[in-house]
């Protein structure tokens, strides 16, 4: 079992062994999920809505809706986009 180092930024480095296993390459992305007191690192494949039910909410919070976010950022975007070429 690897061990790692935290950096005084809060970094890891993955070792490669673990990259390897989990077919890791620079830039891609993953979760860190929180399970009593252990840290689970997942690979995100795909986008983000593709990881929907895969992370447990903590009692008590509401669950985010990713489409309605999704659509509130595009509104937004356009928005900002209208204005500028109104401009």
């Amino acid at each position: 079992m690897p061990i790692v180092a935290i950096s005084a930024k809060g970094q890891v480095t993955i070792p490669k062994e673990v990259r390897k296993a989990l077919s890791l390459q620079s830039s891609d992305r993953v979760i860190i999920v929180l399970d009593g007191e252990q840290a689970i690192i997942k690979p995100i494949r795909g986008n983000l809505l593709d990881i929907g039910g895969s992370i447990t909410i903590p009692d008590g919070e509401k669950p985010i809706d990713f489409q309605r976010v999704r659509e509130s950022v595009k509104k937004k975007l356009a928005q900002r986009l209208s204005k500028k070429r109104a401009s």
